[in-house]
């Protein structure tokens, strides 16, 4: 069986198009979203009493003139990882002035793209025999779980649901230590390793279970932020990130370990090799239950990670 691994997408269309063409690029059996499936900001499409259109766009002011302009515009913006949303002038002044309709809003653009992302997912591999899972992580709300689980292509699964690949199981968690961002799944290390252990009561052989979590382990530097200690938000980033899941593998040695990662950008230096198990990062492929050695990795980039914005 091989699979394909990506992770931290945050709601990067053109980055989501090309991760479910994978499993036919690269022959791949299954193709796996580790986490981080939603986007971070809203960019806002403002209508002119003219009937023209302006947006900014990575800090670059734009006018858009016809319907295939806004549309091109909205590609961009999705392809970034961002949500585009048309309204009125009136309406943006009215977003701009009430941060909890900024919530609401961006709430309701999120679960409609995790519905598209889905809906896109069941037209190409309905049929094809190409299996696919997404798995919340810390930058996604809540509110997408049903979503995914109510998916008929899609799989989806936590510490509480296991995913059957094969002669495999793969146990996922999209937990994480507390970062500066205030994210939605963060917890303390005691309760990552409380959500660790249930998610171990459903593994059995450790060389027939594969490991989805979405914190990377100690020492990894995965989550190390690439900005200056005073450009970061005050909440101090934890040291010991990865401590108690490194206790868990180390006691349950499983045959291989999907990598994540919390909330942080820049460059980050690759992972060390571990003693135990096969480690996968981001954007690669792993044939497991045959001979040969792990396949060549293959990058696929996310947008740079941010705070959730307006």
């Amino acid at each position: 069986m091989r699979i394909f691994f990506v992770t931290d997408l945050h709601g990067s269309e053109i980055c989501w198009r090309k991760f479910l063409n994978a499993g036919a690029f690269f022959d791949a059996d299954v193709v796996v979203l580790g986490g981080d499936i939603t986007g971070k900001a809203m960019v806002p499409i403002v209508q002119r009493p003219g009937g023209s259109w302006d947006a900014s766009l990575q800090d670059r002011h734009e006018t858009l003139e016809t319907e295939g302009e806004v549309e091109e515009f909205g590609k961009r913006v999705m392809n970034r990882g961002y949500y585009p949303i048309r309204v009125s002038e009136e309406e943006y002044r009215a977003l701009q002035a009430d941060e909890e309709l900024v919530d609401k809003r961006f709430k309701e653009v999120m679960l409609e793209g995790t519905e598209r992302w889905i809906a896109m997912a069941e037209d190409r591999l309905a049929g094809t025999g190409i299996r696919v899972v997404a798995c919340p992580a810390n930058d996604d709300v809540f509110e997408i779980d049903d979503l995914l689980a109510g998916a008929r292509v899609v799989e989806t699964g936590d510490e509480d649901h296991p995913i059957e690949l094969g002669d495999f199981t793969m146990v996922s968690m999209g937990w994480t230590n507390p970062t500066p961002w205030h994210t939605f799944r963060e917890a303390e290390e005691p309760e990552l390793a409380r959500r660790i252990e249930r998610a171990l009561a459903h593994a059995g052989d450790p060389s027939t279970t594969i490991f989805n979590f979405h914190a990377p382990p100690h020492g990894s530097k995965l989550d190390n932020p690439a900005l200056p200690a005073a450009a970061l938000p005050a909440r101090p980033y934890p040291r010991e990130q990865g401590l108690g899941q490194d206790r868990q593998h180390a006691r349950a040695q499983p045959g291989q370990r999907l990598r994540g990662r919390g909330s942080s950008g820049g460059d980050r230096e690759p992972p060390p090799q571990e003693a135990e198990g096969q480690d996968l990062s981001a954007g690669q492929r792993l044939d497991v239950g045959g001979p040969g050695p792990p396949q060549t990795p293959h990058a696929v980039r996310a947008p740079p990670s941010g705070g959730h914005s307006y």
